[in-house]
């Protein structure tokens, strides 16, 4: 376990905690900022909150305490993040959908990390998640020794939330198997487990609740019954829409990431960023910026994800095997995996926006160019 040690900030970044955990949870990552916040913080609090509605809201967005800087955590509309906070005060769970890469385990975390200081109550959705790994199962050996009893039982993470009173991310939901999403509509409902083979009924305590979390491009994979959609409220996230608002995510993320993971390069270059965000957006829409242009897009998501992923990428290439200042030649290489990954027509798809858009812009774009060439 870290110690508060491994959690100190000179300056409340990300990128400043001093630790050998590869990614440390949000609640002890952002610890200095939350703690300010709730020293400082005299709003009403719902039942089992360590912060207000409000609070939570600045700790989300970002804002300045005192003293102490509170660093965004979602670029977005803010009334977003304000219906998604409203819905978690209330006994409706919170259902989080949108395009892959649309930051929404990113918000589920931070606002389980802010409404109850803890993150790490997760399930994962799976093809292979089954039913006991939303309730409970059982530690066998002493169930065959000693029989059903409370030493034998092992809580999910669900069931833990209940018990104790805090919110449970249930991530991919809609990749589990349908009677697998329906163990969850009691919960929902009566806000009660029943463990049959002890006669007992764990009482969910104030604070308990679920953000789930869906990828609209797993639609028709096991879709949500209408009985357990009632029992969400449904907060679509966008894909950034104008340039300059997905270039400030992408930047931002990559500093912190490189700072986290210790990069031996210093983050791109902001016009290196708005060009491979650029590029990202054009595919994904279909169209060059200016609408002048028709497209053909690839058949993958091209997420703010993926960008920041590409960018990362290329300031480990720099650092490791180049001069440490991120080159074209550096992105090139990601750009391509990012494009041509689900299907190899999509190589054709990319040489295209190559010869038709990237090319003839020439200037700032022909390195680029020239660097992406050289891999198709």
């Amino acid at each position: 376990m870290a110690t508060k040690k491994d959690t100190q900030k000179a300056d409340g970044g990300e990128g400043s905690v001093k630790s050998d955990v590869l990614r440390e949870p949000a609640e002890r990552l952002y610890a200095s900022e939350l703690e300010a916040i709730a020293a400082a913080d005299k709003f009403e609090k719902p039942a089992g909150w360590r912060l207000s509605p409000k609070a939570v809201l600045l700790y989300i967005m970002g804002g300045k305490v005192g003293d102490v800087n509170i660093t965004p955590k979602y670029v977005g509309a803010p009334r977003i993040v304000e219906i998604a906070i409203a819905t978690l005060a209330t006994d409706r769970a919170l259902l989080l959908i949108g395009e892959p890469g649309t930051a929404k385990s990113w918000l589920s975390e931070h606002l389980a990390a802010a409404i109850c200081n803890d993150s790490q109550l997760l399930v994962q959705g799976t093809a292979g998640t089954t039913e006991e790994q939303i309730r409970y199962t059982w530690n066998y050996a002493l169930l065959l020794a000693e029989g059903p009893s409370p030493k034998a039982l092992v809580p999910s993470p669900i069931h833990r939330a209940l018990e104790a009173g805090r919110l449970v991310r249930f991530e991919e939901i809609t990749r589990c198997p349908s009677e697998v999403q329906d163990a969850l509509i009691t919960l929902l409902s009566e806000k009660v487990l029943a463990v049959p083979e002890l006669g007992l009924h764990v009482q969910a305590k104030r604070g308990f609740n679920v953000i789930a979390t869906a990828n609209t491009r797993d639609r028709g994979v096991n879709d949500m019954s209408a009985a357990l959609k009632r029992r969400f409220n449904i907060v679509v996230l966008p894909v950034p829409s104008d340039i300059d608002t997905e270039v400030a995510i992408v930047a931002r993320r990559v500093r912190e990431i490189g700072s986290s993971l210790q990069l031996p390069a210093a983050p791109p270059a902001e016009e290196a960023v708005r060009r491979v965000v650029q590029v990202f957006q054009e595919l994904r829409r279909g169209q060059t910026i200016d609408g002048k242009q028709k497209l053909k897009s690839p058949s993958g998501v091209l997420s703010t994800a993926e960008a920041i992923s590409v960018l990362g990428n290329g300031m480990a290439l720099a650092g490791h095997f180049g001069t440490g200042r991120v080159s074209d030649r550096d992105l090139a290489a990601g750009l391509l995996g990012a494009v041509v990954k689900e299907d190899s027509k999509d190589e054709a798809v990319f040489v295209e926006y190559l010869e038709n858009v990237m090319k003839k812009r020439g200037g700032a774009w022909e390195p680029l160019y020239t660097a992406c060439k050289e891999l198709v």
